[in-house]
């Protein structure tokens, strides 16, 4: 059998196909059966290099309800079972489902998902057998040269003879079900009227089952069989629109959904207006009693204005950096920890205690957890969310995105921005910025530039780690002006294109 040998930062380098802040992702078209095959030899090949492998030599898949997601998971499956591996084909389910049964297993696992970007992208999340991978696994993936038979594979990087997918283990499914109906409260959403918005999520099915456990009357609304691109950092205005319309019509105490692959939640108060995901974390945080939080620099800064927590860490962007600042905090000997980011997706790193009752750890992005606890606060109705979020700072962000701006030239854009010299940096910025802002109090570079103004509004630009984006969060003390700040922002910003 003749074999060809594949270098993965060569096929990186070639197919556009690399890590983002979530995983590999790129265009479909990108990723072909070759390169998801190989990515995940490659993961697969690491793994048993660095001895990660149980005596068990199982692998659990899933994905998410993108129409190329049925057959990159073929690939994934076929590369597993070339590898010497068992397949558990854990279906279409959440990414924190299947994440949470590899841990519980202790096996690794494999999400197939693009996450919150449009159809014609996809991806796929690998997680050890003790959670997600950090940046230095991610390196040494790239790291890796595979032998796979090159009769696997036309010239176009497709299969010769396409493999069989494993039938559908519903383990993770059930296993992430029962998480939540076993932690809170029997009927502790009882007299909730909640609006769930299904669109392509692959998370509701599972939200539906456990709302309704819980005790709550769930109205389904908003199914789609076509994937629909909800994003919790950037939300649509046709469903912002479509969330106040619901509320209106239903009667609901609160509408709450998730993107594409369930590990980012939106949630919104009884008149249909969506929570930002930074305030549902901190408030998730809050309600579960956690002590020490690890989350972004993009965050809305209530969570360190608040006084509720004896200690927060501040990292980059992206879920492999929270997990690393948790772990650092475990380390510490600190208890409580737990992780969120301005997307809302939510992380603990430690058990959590509650009416009696253990969560265990679940080191990757949730978004069921922020929805259940949030509501449980509600006590049955008797306090309405936005009592809620009133009780936290009033401190407001917003953000949105610039689509199809290459990443080189956000970077270039940056740069100048970013030389290491205070007064040259902030003319710079209040060359565009100031007659709006004002003049900069300080410049933060941990991940890309967040500019805070004497006047104490904040400014935070940055590419998109998973697509050519340029993303802009905005802080301010005022919900209106603030929102105004990132449209101020974002025209601006738009002369960059051609300037």
């Amino acid at each position: 059998m003749e074999t060809g040998s594949y270098s993965i930062s060569d096929l990186m380098l070639d197919s556009g196909v690399t890590f983002g802040t979530s995983g590999a992702r790129g265009l479909v078209t990108a990723i072909t059966d070759q390169v998801a095959y190989s990515y995940t030899f490659a993961f697969l090949q690491h793994l048993e290099n660095s001895g990660q492998i149980n005596t068990n030599r199982c692998v659990a898949v899933a994905g998410d309800l993108r129409s190329s997601t049925p057959r990159i998971t073929a690939a994934v499956c076929k590369a597993v079972i070339d590898h010497g591996l068992q397949v558990i084909n854990c279906g279409y389910v959440p990414s924190p489902a299947i994440a949470l049964y590899g841990l519980q297993q202790g096996i690794p696992s494999i999400m197939v998902t693009g996450s919150h970007i449009p159809d014609d992208r996809n991806g796929i999340k690998f997680n050890r057998p003790d959670g997600e991978i950090l940046k230095k696994d991610e390196q040494a993936i790239r790291d890796q040269v595979i032998e796979i038979p090159e009769y696997l594979f036309n010239q176009q990087g497709f299969f010769t003879q396409e493999p069989d997918l494993p039938s559908v283990n519903k383990a993770a499914y059930d296993n992430y079900v029962k998480r939540y109906t076993d932690f809170f409260s029997p009927r502790c959403l009882e007299g909730l009227r909640i609006g769930l918005y299904e669109h392509s999520s692959v998370a509701r099915e599972s939200a539906a089952e456990v709302l309704a456990a819980l005790g709550a009357e769930v109205i389904r609304l908003g199914y789609s069989d076509q994937f629909v691109p909800v994003d919790t950092e950037a939300i649509r205005p046709e469903d912002i629109a479509l969330a106040r319309d619901w509320a209106n019509t239903h009667g609901l105490d609160s509408i709450v959904s998730t993107d594409g692959d369930g590990d980012r939640p939106l949630v919104s108060n009884e008149k249909g207006e969506w929570l930002r995901g930074d305030m549902a974390g901190m408030l998730c945080a809050y309600f579960l009693n956690a002590d020490w939080v690890a989350t972004p620099v993009s965050s809305n800064s209530a969570v360190e204005r608040s006084g509720w927590f004896t200690g927060v860490s501040r990292t980059c962007i992206g879920s492999p950096y929270v997990v690393s600042a948790m772990q650092i905090l475990l380390d510490e000997g600190r208890k409580g920890v737990v992780g969120y980011e301005a997307n809302g997706g939510f992380l603990n790193a430690d058990t959590l205690e509650l009416g009696g009752k253990g969560l265990e750890p679940l080191p990757t992005r949730d978004a069921l957890i922020v929805i259940l606890s949030i509501l449980n606060r509600t006590k049955n109705g008797a306090l309405k969310v936005s009592d809620l979020c009133a009780s936290a700072p009033a401190r407001f962000t917003s953000s949105n995105r610039l689509k199809a701006f290459p990443v080189d030239l956000s970077q270039k854009r940056l740069a100048a921005f970013k030389s290491g010299d205070f007064k040259r940096d902030s003319r710079a910025i209040e060359q565009i910025f100031g007659d709006r802002f004002g003049e900069v109090e300080s410049i933060d570079l941990t991940d890309g530039v967040r500019i805070t103004f004497k006047g104490e509004d904040i400014i935070h630009l940055r590419p998109s780690g998973n697509a050519p984006e340029l993303r802009c969060y905005t802080e301010a003390d005022s919900e209106q002006w603030v929102q105004e700040m990132n449209r101020i922002c974002l025209n601006l910003l738009e002369e960059w294109r051609v300037h």
